[in-house]
């Protein structure tokens, strides 16, 4: 069942109109969000980067749309499709509900959530081989558009067939000064030492929500300095290690890039903090 504005339809109904400006003009933001047997991880995270983000894009926020809103709905979806014992993934859309071109008509909003069951719980480390390589047919551009999750997600769809037609799990995304900035589905993040590096935001990354959580869980670790620094695709072939983040896997190391290969034993340790934390949260 997916809900449209607080109406449920079955996944074999047609409920996009022609006339969809997610549709026509990737006039739409989405959070992609994890419930783990009806909690909702970081969901006060991704409830203001969502505001902050319909605000930046000029789109009218009812007075309606408020966190226990939200909330009720997508517990409200997760109880249709049964799935209130087990993990899933949330894909909550908004879109600009007008009519017009380029300019709409009027700025109010609409909705929909859709929930799809997944295995993993909590967070764990795959035993199996990671390989990515560049991608560097198409750049992101670096500045604010780039860090909202929005449906302009082009490159990201064909660095993925890029990917896979070469072989690889993953590719890494450049921007137009040639620096590293994300992986095709979460930031990356580099380990050099003692040092961790992740591209800042101005780089054109999205402003991912397990980043913050990362970001926060190495700053109280005191072996370990965080930065939010810019990355040459020079120094990848330099770390210790490259790990990917996003709200679905947690984290994911990169086994290897090019004739590199990298360990994993500061992921682990990143990785076992981030779970205790969830489990206090």
């Amino acid at each position: 069942m997916v809900n449209i504005n607080g109406t449920f339809f079955s996944d074999t109904e047609s409920y996009l109109t022609i006339n969809n400006r997610g549709f026509n003009y990737g006039d739409a933001l989405f959070e992609t969000i994890k419930v783990v047997h009806g909690k909702i991880l970081f969901w006060e995270d991704h409830y203001f980067r969502l505001m902050a983000s319909m605000r930046i894009l000029r789109m009218e926020i009812p007075m309606t749309f408020t966190m226990e809103f939200l909330e009720s709905q997508i517990l409200e979806t997760i109880g249709k499709n049964e799935l209130d014992q087990f993990t899933s993934r949330i894909k909550l859309s908004i879109y600009r509900d007008s009519e017009g071109l380029y300019l709409p008509t009027i700025n109010n909003i609409g909705y929909f959530i859709a929930a799809k069951k997944i295995d993993s719980d909590f967070y764990g480390l795959s035993e199996d081989d990671y390989i990515v390589d560049l991608y560097k047919d198409h750049y992101i551009l670096s500045g604010l558009l780039s860090t909202l999750k929005t449906t302009n997600r082009i490159i990201n769809v064909i660095g993925s067939i890029y990917a896979k037609e070469n072989g690889w799990d993953n590719c890494i995304l450049l921007n137009e000064n040639k620096h590293v900035v994300e992986m095709l589905n979460g930031n990356v993040f580099l380990v050099n030492g003692t040092t961790i590096k992740t591209p800042p935001l101005d780089s054109g990354c999205i402003k991912g929500i397990m980043r913050k959580q990362v970001i926060e869980v190495i700053s109280a670790i005191s072996e370990y300095e965080i930065k939010e620094k810019e990355i040459s695709p020079f120094e990848l072939q330099k770390a210790d290690e490259l790990f990917i983040t996003n709200v679905i896997s947690g984290i994911i190391p990169i086994n290897k890039y090019r004739k590199k290969t990298y360990n994993r034993s500061v992921s682990m340790n990143i990785l076992a903090k981030l779970n205790t934390k969830i489990r206090l949260g």
